[in-house]
Protein backbone atom coordinates (compact mmCIF):
# COMPACT_ATOMS: atom_id res chain seq x y z
CA UNK A 1 0.00 0.00 0.00
CA UNK A 2 1.49 3.52 -0.72
CA UNK A 3 0.74 6.27 1.78
CA UNK A 4 0.31 9.70 0.43
CA UNK A 5 0.86 12.84 2.69
CA UNK A 6 1.53 15.17 0.13
CA UNK A 7 -1.00 18.68 -0.24
CA UNK A 8 -1.59 21.37 -3.05
CA UNK A 9 0.62 24.24 -3.50
CA UNK A 10 -2.18 26.51 -2.20
CA UNK A 11 -2.97 24.65 0.89
CA UNK A 12 1.53 24.99 1.79
CA UNK A 13 0.93 27.72 1.54
CA UNK A 14 -1.75 28.05 4.26
CA UNK A 15 0.17 26.54 6.50
CA UNK A 16 3.06 29.13 5.84
CA UNK A 17 1.05 31.49 6.77
CA UNK A 18 0.18 29.89 9.36
CA UNK A 19 2.94 29.80 11.38
CA UNK A 20 3.70 32.93 11.34
CA UNK A 21 0.39 34.17 11.98
CA UNK A 22 0.93 31.76 15.37
CA UNK A 23 4.19 33.12 16.23
CA UNK A 24 3.90 36.85 15.64
CA UNK A 25 0.36 37.22 16.66
CA UNK A 26 -0.96 34.46 19.01
CA UNK A 27 2.23 33.22 21.12
CA UNK A 28 2.68 36.51 22.34
CA UNK A 29 -0.53 36.57 24.36
CA UNK A 30 1.30 33.75 26.45
CA UNK A 31 3.97 36.46 28.91
CA UNK A 32 0.22 39.13 28.97
CA UNK A 33 -1.80 37.42 32.16
CA UNK A 34 -5.19 38.23 30.70
CA UNK A 35 -8.64 37.39 32.06
CA UNK A 36 -11.20 35.52 30.01
CA UNK A 37 -13.22 38.42 28.67
CA UNK A 38 -9.93 40.31 27.39
CA UNK A 39 -8.30 37.79 25.96
CA UNK A 40 -11.71 37.01 23.82
CA UNK A 41 -11.31 40.90 22.80
CA UNK A 42 -7.92 40.05 21.75
CA UNK A 43 -8.36 36.85 20.08
CA UNK A 44 -11.61 38.31 18.36
CA UNK A 45 -9.78 40.52 15.49
CA UNK A 46 -7.88 37.30 14.91
CA UNK A 47 -10.20 34.98 14.87
CA UNK A 48 -11.66 37.47 11.65
CA UNK A 49 -8.36 36.80 10.01
CA UNK A 50 -8.46 33.26 10.37
CA UNK A 51 -12.29 32.96 8.61
CA UNK A 52 -11.40 35.55 6.11
CA UNK A 53 -8.26 32.64 5.20
CA UNK A 54 -11.04 29.57 4.85
CA UNK A 55 -9.18 28.39 7.63
CA UNK A 56 -12.22 28.35 10.44
CA UNK A 57 -13.78 25.16 11.70
CA UNK A 58 -11.72 23.44 9.50
CA UNK A 59 -12.82 19.89 10.69
CA UNK A 60 -15.85 20.03 9.54
CA UNK A 61 -17.61 19.51 6.06
CA UNK A 62 -18.42 23.39 3.76
CA UNK A 63 -22.16 22.15 4.41
CA UNK A 64 -22.01 22.63 8.24
CA UNK A 65 -19.89 25.67 8.28
CA UNK A 66 -16.15 24.33 8.14
CA UNK A 67 -13.57 23.76 6.02
CA UNK A 68 -13.68 19.88 5.03
CA UNK A 69 -10.48 19.62 5.42
CA UNK A 70 -9.22 15.70 5.56
CA UNK A 71 -7.35 14.16 8.44
CA UNK A 72 -3.99 14.65 6.79
CA UNK A 73 -4.71 18.45 6.34
CA UNK A 74 -5.97 18.56 9.67
CA UNK A 75 -3.08 17.08 11.06
CA UNK A 76 -0.86 19.52 9.32
CA UNK A 77 -2.47 22.57 10.88
CA UNK A 78 -2.82 21.00 14.29
CA UNK A 79 0.66 20.93 14.25
CA UNK A 80 1.28 24.48 14.46
CA UNK A 81 -1.42 24.99 16.26
CA UNK A 82 0.00 22.72 18.58
CA UNK A 83 2.51 25.61 19.64
CA UNK A 84 0.47 27.56 22.05
CA UNK A 85 -2.27 26.72 24.00
CA UNK A 86 -4.33 29.51 22.57
CA UNK A 87 -4.21 28.95 19.07
CA UNK A 88 -7.17 26.44 18.80
CA UNK A 89 -9.53 28.48 19.81
CA UNK A 90 -7.94 31.48 17.10
CA UNK A 91 -9.15 28.80 14.16
CA UNK A 92 -12.15 27.30 15.35
CA UNK A 93 -10.83 23.63 16.22
CA UNK A 94 -10.08 24.19 20.26
CA UNK A 95 -11.05 20.67 22.33
CA UNK A 96 -13.49 19.83 23.39
CA UNK A 97 -15.67 22.03 21.51
CA UNK A 98 -14.55 20.35 18.02
CA UNK A 99 -14.65 17.06 19.10
CA UNK A 100 -18.25 17.96 20.05
CA UNK A 101 -18.88 19.49 17.01
CA UNK A 102 -17.82 16.37 15.36
CA UNK A 103 -20.13 14.20 17.22
CA UNK A 104 -23.03 16.38 16.54
CA UNK A 105 -21.92 16.32 12.96
CA UNK A 106 -22.18 12.73 13.37
CA UNK A 107 -25.24 11.90 15.60
CA UNK A 108 -27.18 14.83 15.60
CA UNK A 109 -30.73 15.46 13.59
CA UNK A 110 -30.97 19.03 11.89
CA UNK A 111 -32.95 20.55 14.63
CA UNK A 112 -30.09 19.62 17.20
CA UNK A 113 -27.53 20.72 14.44
CA UNK A 114 -28.97 24.32 14.09
CA UNK A 115 -29.96 24.63 17.89
CA UNK A 116 -26.43 22.95 19.51
CA UNK A 117 -23.66 22.73 16.64
CA UNK A 118 -24.05 25.97 14.68
CA UNK A 119 -23.96 28.37 17.75
CA UNK A 120 -21.01 25.97 18.77
CA UNK A 121 -19.18 26.83 15.23
CA UNK A 122 -19.89 30.31 15.76
CA UNK A 123 -18.16 31.05 18.82
CA UNK A 124 -21.61 31.60 20.71
CA UNK A 125 -21.91 28.40 22.89
CA UNK A 126 -19.10 27.06 24.55
CA UNK A 127 -19.49 22.94 25.24
CA UNK A 128 -18.35 19.88 27.65
CA UNK A 129 -17.76 16.41 26.97
CA UNK A 130 -19.55 14.77 30.12
CA UNK A 131 -18.26 10.73 30.72
CA UNK A 132 -15.94 10.08 32.65
CA UNK A 133 -16.51 8.79 36.19
CA UNK A 134 -13.97 8.49 39.20
CA UNK A 135 -14.98 5.33 38.98
CA UNK A 136 -14.79 4.47 35.20
CA UNK A 137 -12.16 6.20 32.95
CA UNK A 138 -10.23 4.23 30.69
CA UNK A 139 -13.37 2.00 30.74
CA UNK A 140 -16.57 3.10 29.60
CA UNK A 141 -18.30 0.21 30.43
CA UNK A 142 -18.24 0.22 33.73
CA UNK A 143 -20.16 3.90 33.84
CA UNK A 144 -22.74 3.96 36.48
CA UNK A 145 -24.44 7.29 35.72
CA UNK A 146 -27.73 6.59 34.74
CA UNK A 147 -30.75 7.98 32.25
CA UNK A 148 -34.14 6.58 33.25
CA UNK A 149 -36.97 6.94 30.50
CA UNK A 150 -39.57 8.26 31.93
CA UNK A 151 -42.75 9.46 29.48
CA UNK A 152 -40.96 12.22 27.34
CA UNK A 153 -38.03 12.81 29.48
CA UNK A 154 -34.83 11.22 30.98
CA UNK A 155 -34.16 11.80 34.47
CA UNK A 156 -30.12 11.45 35.17
CA UNK A 157 -28.47 10.87 38.34
CA UNK A 158 -25.09 10.43 38.60
CA UNK A 159 -21.15 11.86 39.36
CA UNK A 160 -18.88 12.66 36.85
CA UNK A 161 -15.22 14.57 36.94
CA UNK A 162 -13.05 15.55 34.38
CA UNK A 163 -15.93 16.91 32.49
CA UNK A 164 -13.46 19.38 30.53
CA UNK A 165 -14.29 22.63 30.29
CA UNK A 166 -17.45 22.00 32.11
CA UNK A 167 -17.28 24.92 34.83
CA UNK A 168 -17.69 27.38 31.38
CA UNK A 169 -19.96 25.57 29.20
CA UNK A 170 -23.17 26.70 27.68
CA UNK A 171 -23.83 22.97 27.43
CA UNK A 172 -22.61 19.28 28.31
CA UNK A 173 -22.99 16.35 25.97
CA UNK A 174 -23.64 13.84 28.65
CA UNK A 175 -22.65 9.94 28.12
CA UNK A 176 -25.20 8.05 30.50
CA UNK A 177 -26.26 4.37 30.61
CA UNK A 178 -30.07 3.99 29.29
CA UNK A 179 -30.21 0.11 29.32
CA UNK A 180 -27.68 -1.52 32.19
CA UNK A 181 -29.29 -5.15 30.60
CA UNK A 182 -28.07 -4.42 27.20
CA UNK A 183 -24.82 -5.61 25.71
CA UNK A 184 -21.51 -3.64 27.44
CA UNK A 185 -21.17 -1.40 24.23
CA UNK A 186 -25.08 -1.32 23.48
CA UNK A 187 -25.61 0.50 27.64
CA UNK A 188 -25.07 3.88 27.08
CA UNK A 189 -26.28 7.39 24.75
CA UNK A 190 -25.40 10.39 24.41
CA UNK A 191 -27.41 13.03 25.50
CA UNK A 192 -27.58 17.10 25.06
CA UNK A 193 -27.88 18.68 28.67
CA UNK A 194 -27.75 22.60 29.10
CA UNK A 195 -25.71 23.62 32.05
CA UNK A 196 -29.02 25.11 33.66
CA UNK A 197 -30.78 22.36 33.65
CA UNK A 198 -32.52 21.88 37.41
CA UNK A 199 -30.22 19.75 38.55
CA UNK A 200 -26.80 19.68 37.34
CA UNK A 201 -24.39 20.86 39.78
CA UNK A 202 -20.87 21.83 38.79
CA UNK A 203 -18.93 21.37 42.08
CA UNK A 204 -15.36 22.77 41.25
CA UNK A 205 -12.57 22.94 38.77
CA UNK A 206 -10.33 19.78 40.08
CA UNK A 207 -6.94 21.03 40.90
CA UNK A 208 -3.99 19.51 38.63
CA UNK A 209 -0.34 19.27 38.10
CA UNK A 210 -1.53 21.68 35.11
CA UNK A 211 -2.99 24.40 37.36
CA UNK A 212 -2.42 23.29 40.78
CA UNK A 213 -4.28 25.81 42.97
CA UNK A 214 -8.36 26.07 42.89
CA UNK A 215 -9.32 29.09 40.42
CA UNK A 216 -12.33 30.38 39.47
CA UNK A 217 -14.46 28.82 36.45
CA UNK A 218 -12.25 29.39 33.17
CA UNK A 219 -12.14 27.63 29.53
CA UNK A 220 -10.12 24.17 30.40
CA UNK A 221 -10.88 23.08 33.18
CA UNK A 222 -11.74 20.04 34.01
CA UNK A 223 -14.90 19.93 36.44
CA UNK A 224 -16.73 17.47 39.15
CA UNK A 225 -20.67 17.51 38.38
CA UNK A 226 -23.31 16.35 40.05
CA UNK A 227 -26.73 15.10 38.15
CA UNK A 228 -29.46 14.98 40.65
CA UNK A 229 -32.80 13.90 38.75
CA UNK A 230 -32.21 15.98 35.91
CA UNK A 231 -34.64 15.70 33.46
CA UNK A 232 -33.62 16.13 30.15
CA UNK A 233 -36.22 16.47 27.22
CA UNK A 234 -36.07 12.60 24.86
CA UNK A 235 -35.43 15.44 21.86
CA UNK A 236 -31.90 16.51 23.65
CA UNK A 237 -30.72 11.80 22.82
CA UNK A 238 -28.33 11.95 20.09
CA UNK A 239 -28.86 9.50 17.64
CA UNK A 240 -30.02 6.48 19.04
CA UNK A 241 -30.16 5.15 22.17
CA UNK A 242 -27.20 2.31 22.78
CA UNK A 243 -25.32 4.22 20.31
CA UNK A 244 -23.06 6.27 23.22
CA UNK A 245 -19.85 4.20 22.77
CA UNK A 246 -20.31 4.20 19.01
CA UNK A 247 -20.60 8.12 19.22
CA UNK A 248 -17.53 8.76 21.63
CA UNK A 249 -15.38 5.96 19.37
CA UNK A 250 -15.75 8.41 16.34
CA UNK A 251 -15.47 11.41 18.59
CA UNK A 252 -12.44 10.15 19.72
CA UNK A 253 -10.13 8.73 17.42
CA UNK A 254 -10.02 12.35 15.17
CA UNK A 255 -9.36 13.83 18.24
CA UNK A 256 -6.59 11.50 19.30
CA UNK A 257 -4.75 12.52 16.01
CA UNK A 258 -4.91 16.35 16.52
CA UNK A 259 -3.81 15.66 19.94
CA UNK A 260 -0.47 13.63 18.56
CA UNK A 261 -0.03 16.31 15.69
CA UNK A 262 -0.60 19.40 17.92
CA UNK A 263 2.19 17.18 20.47
CA UNK A 264 4.56 17.87 17.96
CA UNK A 265 3.90 21.41 17.50
CA UNK A 266 4.78 21.78 21.34
CA UNK A 267 7.86 19.03 20.72
CA UNK A 268 9.35 21.18 18.64
CA UNK A 269 8.67 24.21 20.38
CA UNK A 270 11.00 22.77 23.18
CA UNK A 271 13.50 21.27 20.61
CA UNK A 272 14.47 24.58 19.01
CA UNK A 273 14.65 25.80 22.54
CA UNK A 274 17.14 23.15 23.61
CA UNK A 275 19.25 23.40 20.40
CA UNK A 276 19.20 27.51 20.85
CA UNK A 277 21.15 26.65 24.15
CA UNK A 278 23.12 23.95 23.06
CA UNK A 279 24.70 26.57 20.80
CA UNK A 280 25.06 29.11 23.02
CA UNK A 281 25.81 27.88 26.71
CA UNK A 282 29.41 27.45 27.30
CA UNK A 283 30.88 25.28 30.02
CA UNK A 284 33.94 23.09 30.62
CA UNK A 285 35.62 24.07 27.55
CA UNK A 286 32.93 24.04 24.65
CA UNK A 287 29.63 24.85 23.87
CA UNK A 288 26.81 22.43 24.98
CA UNK A 289 26.69 21.48 21.38
CA UNK A 290 30.01 20.33 21.25
CA UNK A 291 29.14 17.79 24.23
CA UNK A 292 28.11 14.28 22.71
CA UNK A 293 26.20 13.80 25.89
CA UNK A 294 23.99 16.93 24.58
CA UNK A 295 24.11 15.64 20.71
CA UNK A 296 22.38 12.20 21.46
CA UNK A 297 19.59 14.58 23.15
CA UNK A 298 19.28 16.46 19.84
CA UNK A 299 19.76 13.28 17.43
CA UNK A 300 17.32 11.09 19.82
CA UNK A 301 14.78 13.50 19.78
CA UNK A 302 14.54 14.32 16.01
CA UNK A 303 14.63 10.84 15.48
CA UNK A 304 11.56 10.23 18.03
CA UNK A 305 9.89 13.44 16.34
CA UNK A 306 10.49 12.14 12.40
CA UNK A 307 8.83 8.68 13.65
CA UNK A 308 5.93 10.39 15.33
CA UNK A 309 5.35 12.47 13.06
CA UNK A 310 5.27 10.41 9.92
CA UNK A 311 2.55 7.68 11.77
CA UNK A 312 0.32 10.51 12.62
CA UNK A 313 0.62 11.33 9.06
CA UNK A 314 -0.28 7.75 8.09
CA UNK A 315 -3.07 7.13 10.69
CA UNK A 316 -4.64 10.43 9.03
CA UNK A 317 -4.20 9.10 5.87
CA UNK A 318 -5.51 5.70 6.52
CA UNK A 319 -8.21 7.67 8.04
CA UNK A 320 -9.24 9.99 5.07
CA UNK A 321 -9.22 6.55 2.72
CA UNK A 322 -11.22 4.49 4.76
CA UNK A 323 -12.79 6.05 8.20
CA UNK A 324 -11.63 5.61 11.84
CA UNK A 325 -12.08 1.72 11.63
CA UNK A 326 -9.21 1.24 8.94
CA UNK A 327 -7.10 3.13 11.39
CA UNK A 328 -7.62 1.80 14.67
CA UNK A 329 -4.53 0.32 15.10
CA UNK A 330 -2.70 2.92 13.91
CA UNK A 331 -4.46 5.36 16.12
CA UNK A 332 -3.96 3.47 19.45
CA UNK A 333 -0.03 3.65 18.28
CA UNK A 334 0.41 7.05 18.39
CA UNK A 335 -1.29 8.12 21.02
CA UNK A 336 1.09 6.98 23.95
CA UNK A 337 4.39 6.59 21.50
CA UNK A 338 3.26 10.68 20.63
CA UNK A 339 2.44 11.02 24.54
CA UNK A 340 6.12 9.97 25.30
CA UNK A 341 7.65 11.77 22.48
CA UNK A 342 6.35 14.81 23.79
CA UNK A 343 7.36 14.28 27.61
CA UNK A 344 10.58 13.38 26.72
CA UNK A 345 11.84 16.20 24.30
CA UNK A 346 10.56 18.45 26.74
CA UNK A 347 12.26 16.59 29.45
CA UNK A 348 15.69 17.03 27.80
CA UNK A 349 14.82 20.79 26.82
CA UNK A 350 14.93 21.39 30.77
CA UNK A 351 17.90 19.15 31.19
CA UNK A 352 19.88 21.51 28.93
CA UNK A 353 18.83 24.59 30.21
CA UNK A 354 19.87 23.41 33.58
CA UNK A 355 18.29 25.72 36.41
CA UNK A 356 16.63 28.24 33.90
CA UNK A 357 14.70 25.32 32.60
CA UNK A 358 12.94 24.39 35.86
CA UNK A 359 12.30 28.42 36.40
CA UNK A 360 8.70 30.05 35.03
CA UNK A 361 11.04 32.58 32.80
CA UNK A 362 10.97 30.05 30.15
CA UNK A 363 7.64 28.11 29.31
CA UNK A 364 9.13 24.96 29.26
CA UNK A 365 7.71 24.12 33.33
CA UNK A 366 4.42 24.65 32.41
CA UNK A 367 4.56 22.83 29.24
CA UNK A 368 6.11 19.93 31.48
CA UNK A 369 3.36 20.10 33.35
CA UNK A 370 0.86 19.97 30.94
CA UNK A 371 2.70 17.19 29.15
CA UNK A 372 2.52 14.97 32.01
CA UNK A 373 -1.56 14.30 31.11
CA UNK A 374 -0.81 13.11 27.57
CA UNK A 375 -0.13 9.62 28.82
CA UNK A 376 -3.98 9.64 30.50
CA UNK A 377 -6.44 11.72 28.95
CA UNK A 378 -8.12 9.79 25.98
CA UNK A 379 -6.86 6.75 27.49
CA UNK A 380 -3.50 5.49 29.29
CA UNK A 381 -0.87 4.51 27.64
CA UNK A 382 -1.31 0.92 28.93
CA UNK A 383 -4.82 0.58 27.03
CA UNK A 384 -3.75 1.81 23.82
CA UNK A 385 -1.09 -0.60 23.92
CA UNK A 386 -3.22 -3.46 24.94
CA UNK A 387 -5.05 -2.28 21.72
CA UNK A 388 -2.20 -2.38 19.51
CA UNK A 389 -1.00 -5.71 21.09
CA UNK A 390 -4.24 -7.52 20.48
CA UNK A 391 -4.65 -6.36 16.91
CA UNK A 392 -1.56 -7.38 15.46
CA UNK A 393 -1.59 -10.77 17.51
CA UNK A 394 -5.00 -11.53 15.42
CA UNK A 395 -2.75 -11.88 12.21
CA UNK A 396 -0.85 -14.95 13.90
CA UNK A 397 -2.07 -18.32 15.19
CA UNK A 398 -0.49 -20.76 18.02
CA UNK A 399 1.63 -23.71 16.35
CA UNK A 400 2.90 -26.93 18.56
CA UNK A 401 6.41 -26.48 15.94
CA UNK A 402 7.67 -23.15 15.60
CA UNK A 403 6.95 -21.82 11.73
CA UNK A 404 11.30 -21.11 11.95
CA UNK A 405 11.99 -24.65 13.41
CA UNK A 406 15.33 -25.30 10.99
CA UNK A 407 14.87 -29.01 10.98
CA UNK A 408 11.62 -28.81 10.32
CA UNK A 409 12.17 -26.31 7.34
CA UNK A 410 15.08 -28.62 6.08
CA UNK A 411 12.88 -31.83 5.72
CA UNK A 412 10.29 -29.59 3.90
CA UNK A 413 12.56 -28.09 1.80
CA UNK A 414 14.38 -31.51 1.17
CA UNK A 415 11.24 -32.89 -0.31
CA UNK A 416 10.42 -29.75 -2.44
CA UNK A 417 13.98 -29.93 -4.04
CA UNK A 418 14.50 -33.49 -3.86
CA UNK A 419 14.42 -33.67 -8.05
CA UNK A 420 17.57 -30.87 -7.47
CA UNK A 421 19.33 -32.80 -4.77
CA UNK A 422 18.74 -36.51 -6.65
CA UNK A 423 20.23 -34.77 -9.56
CA UNK A 424 23.57 -33.65 -7.72
CA UNK A 425 24.24 -37.00 -5.77
CA UNK A 426 24.21 -38.49 -9.40
CA UNK A 427 26.57 -35.74 -11.22
CA UNK A 428 29.35 -36.60 -8.31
Amino acid sequence: MAWDFSTEPEFAEQLAWMRTFVRDEIEPLETLDLDGPTLKRATAPLQEEVKARGLWAAHLPPELGGGGFGQVKLGLMHEILGRCAYAPSVFGNNAPDSGNAELLALGANDDQKKKWMEPLLDGTLRSAFSMTEPNAGADPTLLTTRAERVGDEYVVNGHKWFTSNGSVADFLILMAVTDPDAAPRRRASMFVVPTDTPGVEVLRDIPTMEHPEEQEPRPGGHAEVIYRDVRVPVENLVGAEGDGFLLAQKRLGPGRIHHCMRWLGQSQRAFDMLCERAVSRYTHGSVLSEKQMVQDWIATSTAEMTAARLMTLQAAWKMDQGGTEAALTDIAMIKFYGATVLYNVIDRAIQVHGSLGFTTDLPLESMYRHARAARIYDGPDEVHKVTVARRVLRGYEPREVPGEHVPTRREAARRKFAHLLDAAAVGR
